[in-house]
């Protein structure tokens, strides 16, 4: 119960960015076309209209290494007390959402780009918490 309480913040943080990557990639896998549908639109007057389907792929691949890593970073915290694979969920959460706002801003989807930032900040949080 004590390592509980001595990582409660970070727990709290990798459940957050566990639901938010690992429904995110759910919804990508069950409605593969509507997120394909809905991007290719999204991004028609950018450079990155022939690259969606490749890149949402990707997209799909990081945010389930980024909830999977969070969830083994969970686990390794909550048995074993050590931070070493949350650090590394928290960092590939940065790294996936800096790639998000990157399509939103070149999208200029700015309402999109500000919801990004919201998820940025307590996995920014995350990292800086963890890196001891």
């Amino acid at each position: 119960m004590d390592t509980f309480f001595h990582f409660i913040t970070e727990i709290l943080i990798l459940i957050f960015l566990i639901i938010v990557f690992i429904q995110s990639g759910i919804d990508k896998v069950f409605d593969w076309k509507g997120n394909l549908t809905w991007l290719q639109e999204h991004f028609s007057d950018t450079p990155l209209q022939k690259l969606v389907p490749i890149l949402l792929g990707t997209l799909l691949l990081m945010e389930m290494a980024s909830g999977i890593l969070c969830a083994v970073g969970l686990y390794q915290m909550l048995i074993m007390g050590e931070s070493h694979v949350a650090l590394y969920g928290g960092i590939l959460s940065c790294i996936t959402l800096l790639m998000l706002m990157f399509g939103q801003r070149l999208a200029k989807d700015y309402e999109g780009a500000k919801t990004i930032a919201v998820y940025f900040v307590p996995a920014i949080f995350l990292v800086y918490i963890l890196q001891k």
